[in-house]
């Protein structure tokens, strides 16, 4: 088995601890050694039988172990992969995800139960599908995309570096959404998104542009 280190223990790093119990469960591949996490407050106690290890710059102490970072905001999981990046990342998919073998997925990634990933799909470096999200054929994610769950994406879309698609949006096939845009729970997008956007509603409407991230 593998040593394993999640970055980041809040609620989606705890989400992912239990995913790799489920992946033992079926074939055991990981020793989850624990979490590394910045939050002075929660250092040395155990969340979910697993300790707080230390801060995250302390990851030179275990050279050997692969890294899964598990924070959703797409800028601050970028930030602290660039931390870590000395070690192997591991790519992480739920025994319950339908993921075809005509799937391309980018170390870093976290696939989580329920997700159903088609045919033909290129998904990039670090990005999190969470639970029941669908993506349909063609699609093609890039680096650092967030699914919350519920998400889903059609067909032949183009989600670009960066981009959060919050609880239960729908994506309409043939669309792009630019570089790290942000759409709003619930939303349904029936047209392109520009880059550093935020949009909300049914449909989908830009209500501003954010600053621009690097």
């Amino acid at each position: 088995m593998k040593d394993l280190i999640i970055i980041g223990a809040g609620g989606f790093g705890r989400e992912v601890s239990w995913l790799v119990k489920r992946i033992n469960e079926v074939c055991p591949q990981w020793n989850l050694l624990g979490f590394l996490d910045d939050n002075q407050i929660i250092q040395s106690k155990n969340i979910d039988k697993y300790n707080i290890i230390s801060k995250v710059d302390d990851i030179v102490n275990y050279p050997d172990a692969y890294v899964v970072c598990c924070v959703a905001d797409a800028g601050v999981r970028k930030m602290l992969v660039e931390r870590v990046k000395s070690n192997p990342f591991a790519t992480l998919v739920d025994p319950s995800a339908i993921v075809s073998a005509e799937v391309e997925i980018g170390e870093g990634s976290v696939i989580c139960a329920g997700a159903v990933i088609t045919v033909d799909i290129k998904i990039g470096k670090h990005n999190i599908i969470d639970v029941n999200s669908t993506v349909g054929h063609d699609a093609v994610l890039e680096d650092f995309v967030t699914l919350y769950p519920s998400v889903n994406v059609s067909g032949n879309t183009l989600i670009k570096s960066g981009v959060e698609l919050g609880t239960g949006t729908q994506v309409l096939q043939g669309l792009s959404i630019g570089k790290n845009a942000i759409v709003g729970a619930g939303a349904v997008v029936i047209r392109d998104l520009p880059d550093d956007c935020t949009a909300v509603g049914v449909p989908a409407k830009v209500i501003k542009i954010n600053e621009k991230k690097c």
